[in-house]
């Protein structure tokens, strides 16, 4: 699966002036509106970029008018304000819970590591080597030796895990920590996405069999795919990363990858690995695995996981309109914006006590029930300005409660996701509530869900695949894995003329391969198979067989493979195939011939994958 590669523009790393509102004093200060394009009035306060005119400084103006960060006088760092660290909260509310059920403990370690330490791990290093941040200096004084900031914790955790990891009994050993990490990123800082600093969370365990650790890397996966799909209503794509996109020094590394409507782009959305032994041996993490005078030592099964604040960035992306932030309802910090209205120089002072005391009492009902209301009750904003001020943060359900409304025992609802109104009886408000977000979760998640599936596209043929990209599509292509044809195809398919606006030059990149298969893509004529790990064999085909292209994903050269194969008429055969030599695009079609069974269990290597496409003939 690939998409294009992102390249943020010089915009998104500039701060973007924000003017405040100026305080009225005895009356209400109207600013002078603008004309839009569809005839309505726009203020300064709104967002006045189109996101797809001109997707980056959307961006900025969204973050900064939503007070979602503050840019810091260091480059590359931002200030998280209360509205965006409220979501990193409720991420970290229920990943944490999750991960504690699974029986994985908190710890912290410094953020400090020594140059020492970190040569020992210069392999695994080296895709961080530039971003690393050095301290040299303490005072005037120049240090005896230059002290690194974690980019990421393996070199300070595991030599504890030496420590601590003497027999199997040790074992398992399970540790997260919530922290901060440091990667000097000099492409083009972008909030959320690209930063210096940034929060995270990294999980690192230990164990003493392949297949425990293996089970962990998917628990995890299926963890990091529910924030996205049961708390920012996004839907995500679960996989293996190729080789050439895999975590250094990792076995394999899984992904959650979402796809980005407004660019045809996708984010990584986290990623758990499988290291294997590569680290243990590194750091000598082993184990007695046996007992009594023969006893031996095993090196341990590792993994590392993460999630950071990108999320959030993903978020703002995936569901942001042109009028601001669109807030998924479970991890808003408001979820209900009550509002008086209706309020004019006419309305006598008993009327207006009785709307004002009414939305308050309501907004008290919705908290008495879980649900996380606001009564904005400012008297120095007008409602006008106030309904601008939560649309452009995002809150997913505005309440109104004028003199009509009190009269019918309602409250006006407007749904910030699609403007829908709908009066809503306060005798079940609370219940008709939590009813109501739950519906929007679901929709916001569908919306987006359906934007991807219709740009999610089968390709089997190379000059086909730019165009795809270019309609902003998220393709399904197969490939050998190869690193150098990974290059290759990035190469290839990057745009040589100028970009039109909200296209990106930069060549095909490579998302994951998918776990699950992508049958419904294929022609109707067509059937699939696709094995990620020691399948058992199995009838795979109906039809007449013409002929199979098949393209593997690893870098071996020979492939010897059989499959069982049924005819129309109910017969059993089997196949042997046998692939060879150079993948010319990374696609081959080979012959088929009848030859005796082999199992695949004994075939083809755990750490291997095919995708096959078989052709039936009309019989």
């Amino acid at each position: 699966m690939a998409d294009q590669e992102n390249k943020p523009t010089e915009q998104q790393q500039k701060p973007q002036k924000q003017k405040q509102p100026k305080q009225p004093k005895n009356k209400e200060q109207k600013q002078k509106p603008k004309q839009a394009e569809d005839g309505k009035k726009a203020t300064k306060l709104g967002i006045d970029t189109k996101k797809d005119e001109n997707y980056s400084e959307w961006y900025s103006q969204v973050i900064t008018k939503a007070e979602m960060i503050s840019y810091h006088d260091v480059s590359g760092c931002y200030v998280l304000r209360p509205w965006s660290f409220f979501v990193w909260e409720q991420i970290q509310k229920f990943f944490d819970a999750e991960i504690k059920k699974l029986g994985v403990d908190n710890a912290s370690f410094p953020m400090f590591v020594s140059s020492t330490v970190l040569e020992k791990e210069k392999d695994h290093i080296a895709d961080f080597a530039p971003e690393v941040a050095w301290v040299t200096r303490a005072g005037k004084s120049e240090l005896a030796e230059p002290i690194a900031i974690r980019p990421t914790s393996e070199t300070v955790i595991y030599p504890y895990y030496a420590q601590w990891i003497q027999s199997k009994r040790d074992l398992p050993l399970r540790m997260n920590q919530w922290c901060n990490v440091v990667r000097w990123e000099f492409k083009h800082p972008t909030p959320f996405l690209r930063t210096r600093e940034f929060l995270w969370q990294e999980g690192h365990t230990a164990w003493e069999k392949p297949e425990e650790a293996e089970k962990e890397v998917f628990d995890i996966l299926d963890l990091y795919s529910k924030v996205y799909t049961d708390l920012l209503a996004t839907p995500v794509v679960k996989g293996r990363k190729t080789e050439r996109e895999k975590f250094a020094g990792a076995k394999f590394t899984t992904t959650v990858e979402a796809y980005v409507p407004v660019n045809g782009r996708a984010i990584q959305g986290g990623t758990s690995h499988h290291l294997g032994q590569n680290f243990s041996k590194m750091f000598n993490i082993s184990f007695e695995s046996t007992e009594g005078e023969g006893a031996s030592r095993a090196f341990a099964w590792q993994n590392s996981w993460g999630l950071s604040t990108r999320t959030i960035g993903a978020m703002i992306m995936i569901h942001g309109d042109d009028k601001g932030l669109v807030m998924p309802p479970r991890v808003s910090k408001h979820q209900v914006v009550v509002l008086a209205v209706g309020i004019t120089a006419k309305t006598s002072e008993e009327d207006k006590q009785k709307l004002t005391q009414k939305a308050a009492e309501i907004a008290a009902v919705l908290q008495r029930a879980g649900v996380r209301a606001h009564n904005d009750d400012r008297e120095n904003y007008s409602p006008g300005w106030k309904f601008n001020h939560w649309e452009v943060k995002g809150v997913p359900i505005r309440m109104e409660i004028g003199p009509k409304d009190l009269e019918k025992d309602q409250v006006l609802a407007v749904l910030r996701y699609n403007g829908e109104k709908k009066a809503m009886p306060l005798a079940s408000l609370a219940e008709d509530t939590k009813a109501l977000m739950n519906e929007i979760h679901h929709a916001m998640y569908e919306r987006v869900e359906k934007a991807r599936d219709e740009h999610k596209k089968l390709c089997l043929d190379w000059n086909e695949f730019t165009n795809m990209l270019d309609q902003k599509c998220i393709v399904l292509s197969p490939f050998c894995g190869r690193p150098e044809c990974e290059d290759k195809i990035k190469e290839e398919s990057a745009r040589e003329d100028a970009c039109q606006p909200g296209q990106a030059a930069m060549g095909g990149k490579s998302l994951c391969i998918p776990s699950i298969s992508p049958r419904n893509l294929f022609p109707r004529n067509a059937s699939t198979r696709r094995v990620d790990r020691r399948p058992s064999p199995s009838p795979c085909l109906a039809g007449v067989i013409k002929n199979l292209i098949l393209v593997h994903y690893c870098s071996l050269n020979r492939v010897n493979m059989n499959f069982e194969c049924r005819d129309p008429f109910g017969c059993y055969f089997n196949l042997s195939i046998l692939l060879q030599g150079n993948i010319p695009k990374c696609q081959s079609q080979v012959k088929l011939k009848i030859g005796e069974w082999v199992d695949l269990d004994a075939l083809i290597p755990k750490n291997m994958s095919f995708f096959g496409q078989f052709e039936l003939s009309s019989a």
